[in-house]
C-alpha cells in the first residue's frame, strides 16, 4: 500500500538573524488571526478586514510601532494645546471692543419708496398735452363718383394724426359697398343711417348731419366736430389746425361761382386771430348773418350735449333747418352755436391762407353706369353696350 511522507522543510529549523523563526508567531495580534480557532469561527469577508487594520495598528515590529504611536499622540496633544490657548487668549481688551463701530454704513442701506397720496395727484403737473379728438362727418349718396370721392377723402384721414373719428352717413340703408371703401381707409369710423322718405326731403345733406349730431349729443362724444362734404378738396393743414379750436373756429373757402366762369372766396376777414369782417361775392347772400361756406367751419361738441358750461341761452337740441332758403342753412345753425362774432376765433391766424376748396365738380343727371371706360384724362365715359 503506497504511503505519502510530508518531507520537513530544511529552514524548519534554521535560526533567523534577528534570533527569531519567519514562520513563528510572536505578536498577539498574529496569535488571534492565526489561531485555528479563530480562524474556523470568522467568516472569511470578517478575516480580511481584521487582516487589514491588525496589519496597519500592528506592525511586525512591536517596538517601532509603540514609538510611533508614542510620537503620534504627543503632536496631536501639542497642537490642540496650542490651538486651545490660541482661541482662548484675548488679542484686545474689552473697552477695544466697545469703542468699535459695527453699524451699517447708511449708503448700503435702502431707502423706502416715497408713495404718492391719491389727494397730491391732483396737484402734480405734466407737460404731456393729449391730442383733441377730431369728428370728421361726411353725408353721402349714391352716384357715379362716390368711390372716388370717398376713397380721396379716406386717404386724406388717415395721414391726419389720431384721434379722429369719421362718422359716414348715408339715407335709409347701409350699402356694403360703402362699408368695404370706408373701412379699407384704416380710419376709426362710425356707420350711420338716416331714415327719412326722400319725396318730403328738401335737403338730403342736412338730414344726414343731423343724425351725425344727434348722434354725437346722445354718446355725448368729446372732440370738434367738421362737416367734410366728400366732394369737397382738403389740405393737410386744415385738419392740423381744427384742434387748436376752443369754441367755434372759422376760415375762408375757395369756391367755384355756380357760372364755374369765375372763382370767389368766402369766409372770415381776421385781425390775428378775431373776426373783423365776411367776403361775400353774391348779392343774394347779403342778406345772411354769417358768411360762411359748411366745410368753412368747426365748432367743440360740447356745445350740443353741455349747454350750462358754455353758457348757452337754451338748452334746446343745436341741429340744421331744412325749412329755410337754399344757402342759408349754414348761418341758421351757426346762430344757435355761437351769439356773435366775438366768440369765434379765425384759422390760421389773419385768416391768410385757403386750406379747402368747394369746386361744385359734381356731374348732374349722370347715372351710375354698368360699364364705364377710362380715356387718358380720367373722365368717365359710359360705354354703349350699357
Amino acid at each position: 500500500m503506497a504511503s505519502i511522507r510530508r518531507t520537513l522543510s530544511p529552514y524548519h529549523d534554521r535560526p533567523y538573524q534577528n534570533g527569531g523563526n519567519p514562520f513563528s508567531v510572536e505578536s498577539a495580534s498574529h496569535k488571534v488571526l492565526y489561531n485555528g480557532k479563530a480562524s474556523s469561527t470568522l467568516p472569511s469577508f470578517g478575516l480580511g478586514i481584521l487582516k487589514f487594520f491588525a496589519g496597519g495598528l500592528f506592525p511586525k515590529n512591536s517596538r517601532k510601532s509603540v514609538n510611533s504611536w508614542k510620537k503620534w499622540i504627543y503632536r496631536c496633544s501639542m497642537f490642540f494645546s496650542l490651538g486651545f490657548l490660541l482661541g482662548m487668549a484675548p488679542f484686545g481688551g474689552v473697552e477695544d471692543v466697545r469703542s468699535r463701530d459695527f453699524s451699517f454704513d447708511e449708503s448700503f442701506v435702502a431707502k423706502p419708496v416715497e408713495i404718492v397720496k391719491e389727494e397730491n395727484v391732483k396737484n402734480l403737473r405734466f407737460d404731456f398735452v393729449p391730442r383733441k379728438q377730431l369728428i370728421v362727418v361726411t353725408p353721402t349718396y349714391n352716384r357715379a363718383l362716390q368711390a372716388y370721392y370717398l376713397n380721396r377723402l379716406g386717404q386724406l384721414l388717415r395721414l391726419v394724426p389720431p384721434p379722429l373719428l369719421w362718422i359716414v352717413v348715408e339715407m335709409n340703408a347701409a350699402s356694403l359697398e360703402t362699408a368695404d371703401i370706408v373701412r379699407k381707409t384704416g380710419v376709426m369710423y362710425r356707420h350711420l343711417v338716416t331714415k327719412k322718405n326722400l319725396t318730403d326731403i328738401k335737403d338730403r345733406g342736412v338730414h344726414q348731419r343731423n343724425t351725425a349730431l344727434e348722434h354725437i349729443e346722445r354718446h355725448k362724444l368729446d372732440g370738434i366736430v367738421y362737416f367734410a362734404d366728400d366732394d369737397n378738396i382738403y389740405s393737410l393743414e386744415l385738419f392740423e389746425s381744427l384742434r387748436a379750436i376752443s369754441r367755434f373756429g372759422t376760415w375762408p373757402v375757395a369756391m367755384l361761382a355756380q357760372s364755374k366762369n369765375k372763382a370767389i372766396m368766402e369766409g372770415p376777414v381776421c385781425n390775428g386771430s378775431r373776426v373783423i369782417g365776411w367776403h361775400t361775392n353774391e348779392k343774394s347772400k347779403r342778406l345772411r348773418r354769417f358768411h360762411v361756406d359748411m366745410s368753412g367751419f368747426a365748432f367743440n361738441s360740447a356745445i350740443l350735449w353741455d349747454p350750462k358750461r358754455w353758457k348757452r341761452p337754451t338748452s334746446d337740441p343745436i341741429r340744421q333747418l331744412d325749412t329755410v332758403k337754399e344757402g342759408f342753412q349754414e348761418t341758421t345753425f351757426i346762430e344757435q352755436v355761437v351769439e356773435d362774432e366775438s366768440q369765434m376765433e379765425g384759422i390760421p391766424p389773419g385768416c391768410s391762407r385757403i386750406m379747402n376748396w368747394h369746386l361744385h365738380l359734381e356731374a348732374r343727371g349722370v347715372s351710375y353706369p354698368r360699364g364705364w371706360l377710362l380715356q387718358k384724362n380720367l373722365d368717365v365715359v359710359i360705354s354703349n353696350s350699357s
